[in-house]
């Protein structure tokens, strides 16, 4: 199932959606009519600029969606929490998708809402992801700022475009499923989802803040399609560093404006993520695979497993053969 949409300053992804599937909407929630699986989506307004939808469902077939750029120019800031239980292909440009999954915690995305994107949802994975669309007034007013870094000025700019992936916290994860436990009938529900919303921005933006106060480049769908094409690139193998003039002929771009580019929209240097990856996926391996340290540190390109030890106990405090029983 595919759904098309324009990111029209007034477009009502839930309104639209529910006309697609030929479903209703009955105070705020569309129920998932069971022909196509079960679930709903529900959607909460915290006034007119500054909303959120839940999506939370089982699917019989892959859902995809397409976002086009409305053409009109950026008034709005989207994140995206996804969960990362679930498998899901991110694309730009109508490139090949790129998947993310429970090794990858890249798993907020914020973005403006003139790009270009396709995300895909597999068949019967239960799908749970939260969007929070917000003007960039009210965010400015939300955070209310002391001297924001190069990150911040941009989001928070209207016009700007714009991409940044961060990583989902374990508190995160955890208040996101909190969201989907609230009683909406209770009279008080709406405050308290507020607040807890404006929780999720508070930990997003932060991390945000942190990042290096450095230029800003402006990025486009095909910009975006090429980074996350070159991070795909950087993870398929990661028994082997990358090679920065073999990723910028990838990206047929400068190696100057690869590295920029890279650094702005995932946080941290390729090499930087190379090694992260590399981490996250050793663990990934030794609680779920059930390999040998020896096993996963040769599987991860490591000759000297003395090295990788010190390297995975720095990354998560831990040497690996007690976080494999942790």
């Amino acid at each position: 199932m595919t759904f098309n949409f324009s990111a029209t300053p007034d477009f009502d992804f839930m309104t639209s959606f529910a006309r697609h599937i030929q479903a209703t909407v009955h105070d705020g929630v569309l129920e998932i009519p069971e022909k196509l699986g079960h679930g709903y989506i529900r959607k909460l307004m915290f006034g007119p600029d500054f909303r959120i939808t839940i999506h939370h469902y089982t699917l019989k077939e892959d859902l995809i969606i397409k976002r086009n750029p409305s053409g009109l120019g950026n008034d709005l800031i989207t994140v995206f929490f996804y969960t990362n239980e679930q498998s899901l292909g991110i694309a730009y440009n109508n490139t090949p998708q790129i998947t993310f999954s429970e090794q990858d915690d890249s798993a907020i995305q914020v973005t403006s809402n003139d790009l270009a994107s396709t995300i895909r949802f597999p068949a019967n994975e239960r799908v749970h992801y939260m969007v929070v669309a917000i003007k960039p007034r009210r965010l400015t007013e939300l955070i209310a700022f002391d001297q924001p870094n190069s990150t911040l000025q941009t989001i928070s700019a209207n016009g700007s475009s714009f991409l940044y992936f961060e990583n989902m916290s374990v508190e995160t994860k955890l208040l996101l499923k909190n969201l989907i436990a609230v009683d909406l009938k209770d009279t008080l529900s709406n405050f308290y989802m507020q607040i807890k919303v404006q929780e999720l921005l508070y930990q997003v933006f932060y991390k945000l803040s942190l990042r290096e106060n450095s230029d800003q480049q402006t990025i486009n769908s095909a910009d975006a399609a090429r980074l996350l094409y070159i991070r795909n690139e950087i993870i398929r193998d990661l028994s082997h560093p990358p090679v920065l003039r073999e990723l910028a002929y990838i990206a047929a771009m400068s190696e100057t404006k690869l590295k920029q580019l890279f650094k702005q929209t995932f946080g941290m240097t390729i090499y930087t993520y190379f090694q992260q990856s590399r981490m996250e996926e050793a663990a990934f391996l030794l609680k779920k695979g059930k390999r040998s340290v020896a096993e996963v540190g040769y599987e991860m390109g490591f000759s000297n497993l003395s090295h990788f030890s010190r390297l995975f106990e720095k990354h998560y405090g831990l040497n690996p053969k007690r976080f494999s029983y942790s």
